[in-house]
């Protein structure tokens, strides 16, 4: 059996919650229904399982329903809106949401989260500081991280020379109707503006043009073949992209059976984001407590890193990672170090919020 340190303080007693949500019992459910993206959780191919969630179930009692039903911000945003805007459970304690589109600021302002039952999340302390008070959260009522990452390009050595910048990806005749970018503009035009030589992190309506402009003269013209969430993944394994704006932990998990696969920050730099686990209302608060506490022991945080390889928000999970996996302890995806940080960046937080920019690029997805 895992032993989980810290675990024992979030599991007891029936006590009322001094920190929990408004659905928070103190008292473990028989399920806990977890909703995430695909290629986000540690699993086994041969035995179609979770290693982390099956140890979580062991310790717990508590099966995980477990979901990957998350393929980008937008479209799951749009399957939720409906049910939480009238008051309704989405029969979810966990969805994870991410920080560099509007969505998950908006699911905290309408109420439409539990609080967290910190009682019941010790753990808590782990969390590395650069996270620990976000604008949309200053004081982590409602969310705790899941994973961060970076946004770059990824191409295949065996069907193109490197695509390295911006400037090849969207110019290169030979990838013409062979790449995809992210549906998601913080992700792409937010490496267009890079590209562009302008700043993601302070958008101006000048900056913003340039950029969607560039973006819509692609895709009008059939150089960009589609707009994408996780859905990448597949067409780029099997051969059917060339290349494509892509999620880094992804490129990692395909490459053992796609070894011709390679992910890189463009020459300009790439993009930075954290997904972060919410409570939608109804869910139920301790339970999605109790787990987000497992999830935030460095041991179990390591586990969870070695497979999906993106930056973990964990304190001490590159000390525990020795023991998980050495050769990982120094990964640049997972434990990323300053001179890497130094080549992403953040979106302006007031251009997710800026209705005409989000209708400005719903309108060249063709939403």
């Amino acid at each position: 059996m895992l032993s989980i340190p810290g675990l024992a303080a979030a599991c007891g007693g029936g006590s009322s919650s001094s920190g929990g949500g408004g659905s928070s019992t103190q008292k473990l459910a028989s399920t806990l229904r977890f909703a995430n993206w695909p290629l986000y959780m540690d699993y086994v191919e041969k035995t179609k399982t979770y290693p982390t969630l099956e140890a979580f179930t062991k310790k717990l009692g508590v099966k995980v329903d477990y979901k990957e039903d998350i393929n980008s911000n937008s479209e799951y945003f749009g399957k939720i809106q409906g049910p939480l805007s009238r008051g309704q459970s989405i029969n979810e304690d966990i969805i994870v949401l991410t920080d560099n589109e509007r969505y998950l600021s908006t699911m905290i302002n309408k109420k439409w989260v539990e609080e967290l039952d910190k009682d019941a999340i010790p753990n808590i302390i782990n969390l590395v500081d650069v996270q620990k008070h976000p604008g949309f959260d200053p004081d982590r009522k409602y969310s705790l991280p899941w994973q961060s990452g970076m946004t770059g390009i990824a191409y295949n050595k065996t069907l193109t020379k490197p695509i390295l910048s911006i400037d090849q990806l969207l110019e290169d005749k030979s990838l013409k109707g062979q790449i995809t970018v992210l549906n998601s503009f913080a992700d792409t035009l937010g490496l267009v503006m890079l590209s562009n030589g302008d700043d993601p992190s302070k958008v101006t309506d000048a900056s913003w043009k340039a950029a969607i402009d560039r973006i819509k003269s692609a895709s009008d013209s059939g150089h960009i073949r589609q707009f994408t969430g996780n859905d990448y993944a597949g067409p780029l394994s099997r051969g059917d992209l060339k290349a494509c704006v892509a999620w880094s932990g992804d490129i990692v998990q395909l490459l053992p059976d796609n070894p011709g696969l390679k992910w890189v920050v463009p020459k300009e730099g790439g993009m930075i984001w954290t997904d972060n686990m919410l409570i939608p209302k109804g869910g139920d608060a301790y339970t999605a407590s109790v787990y987000m506490n497992y999830a935030y022991i460095p041991a179990v945080a390591a586990k969870i890193a070695a497979y999906i390889q993106y930056v973990t928000p964990v304190k001490g999970t590159q000390q525990a990672m020795s023991k998980v996996d050495k050769s990982l302890a120094g990964n640049e995806l997972i434990f990323p170090s300053d001179a890497t940080l130094e080549k992403v960046h953040l979106i302006d937080p007031d251009a997710l919020k800026n209705q005409s920019y989000n209708e400005q690029w719903q309108a060249v997805l063709g939403a």
